[in-house]
C-alpha cells in the first residue's frame, strides 16, 4: 500500500509539474519534433534485473527511475498500451513498453532503454497507464482512455495489436 501512495503522490507531481512546465523529469527535453529526431540515439545497457538500474537512470531524478522501474514490473500491461510519441517510426517500438525495456532476458537479467528518459509523453503514458492498473481498471479500459487522450496533436501510435 506504501508503494501505491506513493507512486500516486509521484505521479500527481510529475503531472502537475509538467503541465506547469517545471517539472525536472521533462524539463530541457526540447519540442517533441527534437525527440522524434534523436531516437536513433538511444542507449540500451543489461542489468542483472529489475531491482538492478541503468546508470543512465542514475542522475535522473527519482521520480523518473520509479516509473521505470514500475515500467519494467508492468510488461503485460504496457506492452498492450501504444506509445504516441512517434517511436514506432522513429525507433522501431512496437509499444510503450520498448520505451523502457530493450529485452527481458531468459536468465531474468535486462537490458533497459533509456528512449523514455527522453521523452515525457512515454513517462506519462506508462504512469498513467499502470497508476489505473493498481486501482482497478482492465487493460481493455486503460487502452481506450489512453487512444481517447491521446488521439490528436500527437505522433501516430505505436502498432501495439488491439487489446
Amino acid at each position: 500500500m506504501k508503494v501505491k501512495i506513493l507512486f500516486i503522490s509521484i505521479l500527481s507531481t510529475f503531472i502537475i509539474s509538467a503541465c506547469s512546465g517545471q517539472s525536472k523529469v521533462v524539463e530541457n527535453m526540447g519540442e517533441h519534433a527534437s525527440h522524434q529526431e534523436h531516437t536513433s540515439y538511444d542507449i540500451q545497457e543489461e542489468t542483472k534485473g529489475i531491482s538492478e538500474i541503468p546508470h543512465f537512470l542514475k542522475d535522473k531524478p527519482e521520480d523518473m527511475q520509479i516509473i521505470y522501474t514500475a515500467a519494467a514490473k508492468n510488461k503485460e500491461l504496457l506492452e498492450n498500451i501504444p506509445c504516441y510519441c512517434g517511436c514506432g517510426e522513429s525507433a522501431n517500438h512496437k509499444n510503450n513498453y520498448d520505451c523502457f525495456v530493450f529485452e527481458n532476458k531468459v536468465s531474468g537479467a535486462i537490458v533497459w532503454d533509456d528512449h523514455g528518459t527522453k521523452c515525457g509523453v512515454c513517462l506519462e503514458i506508462a504512469a498513467q497507464s499502470i497508476l489505473d492498473y493498481q486501482e482497478g481498471k482492465s487493460i481493455k479500459e486503460i487502452r481506450s482512455e489512453i487512444d481517447e487522450m491521446y488521439k490528436d496533436g500527437y505522433a501516430r501510435p505505436t502498432p501495439t495489436p488491439e487489446v
